[in-house]
């Protein structure tokens, strides 16, 4: 499915909702990059384009129907993490430290303050 079909599943309600109710399951590494991309967003700066990338990652995320279901045990996120990873290497340029600790916060309060990010930081950057 691509960004543009997707993306009309995006909005902040839905993004929220589903962060919320599927954190847990999803992982620290999802969520972190789900926090990311919605993070970098936000910022005016952003090209439209760019912004257009992010929304059809997160549209993704959010949309009940996948290729990979997120409720199979295990596996059901890994759709979604490899589209989020997509994404977030194509607007790592607009991913700034500021962000990255507005993420971490965000993270922190649903897992806890021992959560490794290393691993998507040092995928981008």
């Amino acid at each position: 499915m691509k960004a543009k079909e997707t993306g009309k599943y995006y909005s902040d309600s839905k993004f929220w909702d589903k962060l919320k109710k599927y954190a847990k399951k999803a992982g620290s590494s999802v969520v972190y990059a789900v926090l990311l991309l919605y993070y970098t967003l936000q910022k005016p700066e952003v090209p439209a384009k760019t912004k257009a990338t992010i929304i059809g990652a997160l549209g993704y995320f959010i949309l009940p129907l996948d290729l990979i279901p997120d409720f199979a045990v295990g596996v059901g996120y890994a759709d979604d993490l490899g589209a989020l990873g997509i994404a977030l290497f194509q607007v790592a340029m607009y991913i700034d430290e500021e962000i990255k600790e507005k993420a971490r916060l965000k993270l922190s309060s649903w897992f806890g303050d021992n959560v490794d990010t290393s691993d998507v930081d040092g995928k981008i950057g």
